[in-house]
């Protein structure tokens, strides 16, 4: 593992990523869609082929982070295997299949002095990534990243280096095989956490935007050290509403799946509302299937009245992400209630409605203001594969440029190109 490089050292290598990252970005800016097409397939293929490397690397940092005690659930998050190893591959070759994002014609219109004036898609330049624990993110932002013409300089946790280190240099290897510049996807060589703060507040020359992944700490700091965009989320408090015309067996299976399925990903559910007008056929069926399946509980005076096994809830629950097998539930009076408590303690993640009644659906759908929002679905359906994506970087709940899963639509901007016949302004 690199060590730390302090003071004009860190600064010199940041500020050479960051130049080599530049000029990666102009020439993919100048490459086909084709040809990233080609360095992407060349970068699953090569995935496959050096997958022991990859998962000796990933060994080792299990075996760092088994000691230093990690919980299961981060420790689920960094271990790789070799379906999770293929999985990534799988990932770059749908990103493949994914239209082009770049060079996409947004609109046209034509002035009346014969102007003729096109919105056109460009890639955003040179895109930061800082995030923890999960490797993969490094083959998934590469391959959005490449496929958007962007280059990208990845900063993983400390938990992670020796997994996204292989994984890098796998990508890059076959980069340049494919004729594409190798400081397209860089890593950050060092595990010194000055770096970090060098990337945020002194690399506005080389660095556009900043997408940050993973916990509320490391999201925060980002939110408020960066000196350019970001794009992200800070936590994902997700909630699954019970309304009172919900399908016992649909609620019960999209519960279990949105809470359980991995409790440590951001969409995972962490608050279960339940409308009081199925409190006495749904409350207790649902709080007995999620503690038969080993999750603890913690609820309102009517949660607790159900079941013994349930302790008390307190004010810091309703806001809490648990990212381990633990859920709030509270009882509330109808749609409007359940919007009211998940406008005031939601995170503008995800958020999920169960029921058989389409206008009551159709309410919460519009009015919950969050970037997910679905209808007797599984709130871990929040991931750019899920929607046909690809992959994604992250989730973003901000208003401004992306919002939700981001993928390699939302990793473009635009510029105008007006064409004229020698017109001059009077």
């Amino acid at each position: 593992m690199s060590g730390p490089a302090h003071g004009s050292g860190l600064a010199a290598l940041m500020d050479d990523v960051g130049r080599r990252a530049r000029a990666a970005a102009r020439e993919l800016a100048r490459t086909s869609g084709e040809r990233r097409n080609f360095g992407i397939a060349a970068a699953a293929r090569s995935l496959l082929s050096h997958a022991e490397t990859i998962l000796a690397a990933n060994a080792q940092d299990v075996a760092c982070a088994t000691e230093r005690h990690l919980t299961a659930p981060l420790l689920d998050r960094l271990r790789l295997d070799p379906p999770r190893v293929a999985a990534m591959a799988t990932a770059l070759t749908e990103i493949v299949a994914l239209p082009d994002p770049v060079g996409r014609v947004l609109a046209q219109w034509t002035r009346p002095n014969g102007l003729v004036i096109q919105r056109v898609s460009v890639p955003l330049g040179v895109i930061g990534i800082i995030f923890e624990s999960r490797p993969n993110v490094t083959s998934d932002a590469a391959g959005l990243c490449l496929k958007s013409g962007n280059a990208v300089i990845l900063r993983g946790g400390s938990d992670s280096f020796e997994s996204s280190r292989a994984i890098q240099a796998c990508l890059a290897d076959a980069l340049h095989e494919a004729g594409l510049p190798r400081d397209a996807v860089q890593i950050v060589p060092t595990t010194d956490r000055d770096a970090v703060g060098y990337l945020l507040g002194s690399m506005q020359e080389w660095v556009d935007v900043v997408v940050p992944r993973g916990g509320r700490s490391l999201v925060s700091r980002v939110q408020r050290d960066a000196r350019v965009p970001v794009i992200g989320h800070l936590e994902g408090v997700c909630h699954v509403y019970v309304d009172g015309a919900a399908e016992l067996p649909v609620a019960r299976a999209v519960l279990l799946n949105s809470k359980l399925r991995r409790t440590g990903v951001c969409g995972a559910a962490e608050t279960l509302l339940v409308d009081r007008a199925c409190v006495a056929t749904h409350l207790a069926p649902l709080i007995a299937a999620l503690l038969d399946a080993g999750c603890e509980v913690r609820g309102d005076p009517a949660a607790c009245a159900t079941d013994a096994r349930v302790r008390p809830a307190e004010e810091a629950d309703w806001g809490a992400e648990y990212l381990d097998a633990v859920i709030a539930v509270r009882c509330v009076d109808g749609v409007d209630d359940a919007i009211r408590h998940i406008a005031r303690y939601g995170s503008g993640h995800t958020d999920a409605i169960v029921t058989a009644g389409t206008e009551v659906a159709e309410r919460f759908l519009a009015e919950v203001d969050s970037a997910i929002v679905l209808h007797n679905a599984s709130t871990q359906f929040a991931d750019g594969g899920e929607f046909g994506m690809g992959a994604e970087i992250g989730i973003a709940t901000g208003r401004v440029h992306a919002r939700g899963p981001v993928g390699v639509e939302q990793l473009t901007s635009f510029n105008y190109r007006v064409r004229g016949s020698g017109q001059v302004r009077p």
